[in-house]
């Protein structure tokens, strides 16, 4: 194993501001992330009379993506938020520690989910948060109770709105949840899962997660990951981490997002693979899993990504593409059917070669 280093300065993000809702700064779990943000070094911190954000919209458009992005809200969850929700083909639920990221990746799928300037709320009342764990324990259809992943129990997926381990120095609600689970606290069969392209994890490798975590990395080809993913580790450094997890007896897995077919793309995702199973070798009792997802866009993601990022050089031309449905009914726009098909022949082959032993548990 190589590369151990990169560990040793890990990609940390620290907001300019902050603000604390009023119904937040009575919340127990505001008192360690305040405890945090000090020790951090952040100093510019507000508390709000009210439950309403101020001042972010002020501007013009680059100023108001600007600010957002170097703030960070302690707010309250609202009830709406609290109940989980199904979150196939991942999870049989999601649960959200917190809403909005501190990356800058120019493709940035939360930009057709959520509305507004792109700050990063993290939720003060963890305990309410983590409940649906409880309540929701032995339901679900996408491993509870299936054949092919009915091992791993209920699973609770906490990086659908979030990078939670950007924002776990400063949280530290993601080892909470860890902990609560690992030790038991909602029943002997849930699971908890997070994707992540950042790198600090030592503060969760002596957690007692007993197997009930686990731990995947965001990868790209270097010509995706260098170009469009601004503010993120490396993806060399995400491996190290992954590499740490997996040592300390984590389940681990790739999330290869979004799959793009740049110029000569099977070398490209070729060293992507070798890497991983570079970094991966000889872990003892290893338990990897892949996901796969290719590029995909909405008419109102495009809008938005193109306000944040005017000189990217991502593609996002419907002409270029396959339009499709959504369950919702809305539109999506993917790559034709043809490229589909030879990227994830492609792809199945060179797992299975290059990783074996280790489910590619979707496709999309």
């Amino acid at each position: 194993m190589n590369d151990l280093p990169t560990t040793l300065r890990p990609k940390r993000w620290l907001p300019r501001h902050v603000q604390v809702t009023a119904a937040a700064a009575e919340q127990p779990h505001t008192a360690e992330i305040l405890r945090r943000l000090e020790a951090a070094g952040v100093d510019d911190v507000r508390f709000l009379r009210s439950n309403r954000l101020t001042g972010l919209k002020d501007g013009n458009d680059r100023e108001v993506y600007a600010r957002a992005k170097a703030t960070l809200a302690v707010v309250v969850a609202p009830p709406s938020t609290l109940a989980p929700q199904p979150i196939p083909p991942s999870a049989d639920w999601r649960i959200d520690l917190a809403r909005g990221c501190p990356a800058h990746c120019q493709y940035c799928y939360l930009a057709g989910s959520l509305t507004g300037p792109p700050l990063t709320r993290v939720y003060a009342n963890l305990d309410d948060v983590l409940a649906g764990i409880g309540t929701h324990a032995g339901r679900g259809t996408v491993t509870s109770g299936t054949l092919a992943r009915g091992h791993e129990g209920t699973t609770f997926e906490l990086s659908c709105y979030t990078d939670p381990l950007a924002l776990e120095h400063l949280t530290g609600s993601l080892a909470t949840a860890v902990t609560r689970v690992g030790t038991g606290r909602y029943g002997e069969d849930v699971s908890l899962r997070f994707t992540t392209k950042y790198d600090d994890v030592e503060d969760l490798l002596a957690l007692p997660h007993s197997r009930r975590t686990r731990m995947r990395v965001s990868v790209n080809a270097d010509e995706v990951a260098g170009r469009f993913e601004g503010g993120t580790a490396s993806v060399p450094a995400r491996l190290v981490a992954l590499r740490r997890m997996a040592d300390a007896g984590y389940r681990v897995g790739l999330t290869i997002a979004p799959i793009m077919p740049v110029d000569d793309w099977r070398a490209a995702y070729g060293r992507l693979l070798d890497a991983a199973a570079g970094a991966l070798a000889g872990v003892p009792d290893l338990d990897l899993s892949v996901e796969a997802i290719t590029h995909r866009f909405t008419p109102g993601s495009k809008d938005v990504l193109l306000g944040w990022y005017p000189g990217t050089r991502l593609e996002m031309d419907e002409g270029r593409r396959t339009q499709k449905r959504t369950k919702f009914g809305s539109t999506k726009y993917v790559y034709p059917h043809e490229t589909m098909r030879e990227m994830r022949d492609w792809f199945t082959g060179a797992l299975a070669e290059r990783l074996p032993g280790s489910p590619l548990l979707y496709w999309t």
